[in-house]
């Protein structure tokens, strides 16, 4: 982990998530995706917010909760 920006990320390359439009467009909190994928709010939140990088896991159960793919949500920032 390396500080880019002055955010943590993963192997120096920043992470860019469309987590909370998708969220956003479905009408659900923070806490109803987290349960949804079986992880806590605040995981969701520093996800959302680039503070933390998920695994590969729960990138693809964020996927399916949206019925998208991966790199439909998450891309690295140019």
């Amino acid at each position: 982990m390396v500080f880019l920006n002055g955010e943590l990320t993963a192997l120096g390359e920043e992470l860019a998530n469309r987590l909370r439009a998708e969220r956003d467009a479905k009408g659900w909190t923070q806490a109803d995706l987290a349960e949804r994928i079986g992880v806590s709010r605040k995981t969701i939140n520093t996800i959302e917010n680039g503070i933390f990088t998920p695994s590969t896991v729960i990138a693809l159960k964020l996927a399916r909760a949206f019925k998208l793919t991966v790199e439909d949500l998450f891309s690295l920032r140019e």
